[in-house]
């Protein structure tokens, strides 16, 4: 059988291509959204003391305590052109899978390494979390375009929402692997910033190994295009490139779609990864976060997230069955600046900080999953990664206005109480671009049909 006819909705394989999803996740989880940030912060003001100068850069002072959320929008603006040509490239040739492995295992090597980062070594941190989070974002973008190729348009929600699920339930595994060990850390005869660096590498080590099961049995498929004589695939990965945002301004609702997806998605995203370090300057005493206590509360708190986050993306599918993808969304959106507003206003205790993690978990999943199925459903056939790659650029660990935005709150008022309410800003922008998006037109104009139609014909 030709790899291009190979049959979509194959269990053995949408299994394999959901594992993925429970293998990064824990990484991104333990890593990037929980542990990193005030690890890195801890280092940074033990040689610079508490919101010392990391860099000025003229418009705005790099601190201390935004040194994480810098790194991480240096990493996603070095992926802004990067991603979208990885992708063009990927749909010349039948090299998706092998791209998706190499840049998979530079961000396991990277992430690993963060293991022997201690001292004064701060800047090697935020190095290896660039690249960490550049291999993590560039594996997705032929991730995600494999949807595409393993689903049936009536069937993308759901294992869209499901493997979410599965990246939820292995963050909530991890978390509670790394939960057990930093309390007991002690006890084991070893300091709790040992097992935090140990924690690293056992979540990197996860990532790569579980990944094997999705390299194994997601099976490639052959490129529907050559590259013409004339050209490499570099040259060819520029020009289509270009030859994508033409087609863009072709597919308006499409375009539009992702400029709201650009803005509301990087609210998400700044919320996911800065809020480790919010809770811990705001619920901890300087004492505490020296002690390392802020640890176990901050891993107990993704724990509820991640929990309830496997909730919310199976329930809001659901939901999205009767309403549809776009109203579900904008009802996940409605919450998320609830959520911002309260913790600018109302945040004082820890338990409080459990219920609004409960809430976050819930739209959380439900915003993500439905946001991917619903835009590979406005992707012209062929062009799967191209416009992934373009995706992406917002995708999970990939924002970069949010970060940026939150990087100069902080050094303009010290403040992370104002921070964190500045983000409301692209939850309300994203929210009013989706409203006027007809996303049915969108889906036809690409030459394809809705999941209802899809189903139908079923």
């Amino acid at each position: 059988m030709s790899d291009n006819l190979i049959k979509p909705n194959q269990p053995r394989e949408i299994f394999g291509w959901m594992m993925y999803d429970w293998a990064n996740s824990a990484f991104y989880t333990t890593v990037i959204s929980v542990m990193l940030g005030p690890y890195l912060i801890s280092l940074a003001e033990s040689s610079l003391g508490k919101e010392g100068l990391v860099v000025d850069l003229g418009l705005f002072r790099v601190t201390t305590g935004g040194f994480p959320a810098f790194c991480l929008a240096i990493s996603v603006v070095s992926m802004v052109v990067f991603l979208p040509i990885l992708g063009s490239i990927a749909d010349y040739t039948h090299l998706k899978k092998r791209l998706m492995a190499i840049f998979c295992y530079l961000g396991v090597l990277a992430s690993s390494l963060l293991f022997f980062v201690t001292g004064d070594n701060y800047l090697i941190g935020g190095v290896l979390l660039i690249v960490s989070n550049i291999g993590f974002a560039a594996a997705n973008v032929f991730y995600n375009a494999f949807l595409i190729d393993i689903t049936t348009e009536d069937r993308r929600n759901r294992v869209s929402s499901y493997g979410y699920g599965a990246g939820y339930i292995g963050g909530v595994v991890m978390l509670v692997a790394n939960l057990a060990f930093i309390a007991n850390a002690e006890s084991l005869g070893i300091t709790r910033g040992f097992a935090v660096r140990l924690s690293f590498l056992i979540a990197s080590l996860w990532w790569g190994l579980f990944a094997i099961v999705t390299f194994l049995w997601v099976r490639n498929r052959e490129a529907t295009k050559t590259v013409p004589q004339h050209k490499s695939l570099v040259t060819v990965g520029f020009s289509e490139l270009w030859e994508t945002l033409k087609e863009l301004r072709r597919l308006r609702y499409t375009a539009i779609f992702l400029v709201a997806y650009l803005f509301y998605n990087d609210g998400i995203q700044t919320v996911i990864l800065q809020s480790s370090v919010f809770l811990s300057q705001e619920l901890f005493t300087q004492a505490e976060r020296d002690a390392s206590a802020d640890q176990t509360f901050l891993i107990t708190i993704f724990l509820v997230a991640q929990i309830s986050a496997f909730i919310g993306a199976i329930a809001f599918e659901r939901i999205a069955r009767f309403i549809g993808a776009k109203r579900t969304i904008l009802i996940s959106l409605a919450i998320w600046c609830g959520i911002v507003i309260y913790a600018y206003a109302f945040l004082a205790t820890r338990t409080q900080a459990y219920v609004m993690a409960v809430f976050i978990g819930l739209v959380l999943g439900s915003a993500q999953a439905l946001s991917r199925s619903l835009y590979s459903q406005m992707i012209p056939a062929g062009r799967e990664s191209a416009f992934f790659g373009i995706y992406e650029i917002s995708e999970k660990g990939t924002s970069w206005m949010g970060q940026l935005l939150f990087t100069i709150i902080i050094g303009a008022t010290g403040s992370f109480r104002h921070a964190i309410l500045g983000l409301i800003v692209f939850f309300v922008v994203g929210s009013v671009v989706l409203l006027f998006t007809n996303t049915q037109r969108a889906i036809h104009e690409a030459g394809n049909r809705t999941p209802e139609e899809a189903e139908g014909l079923t």
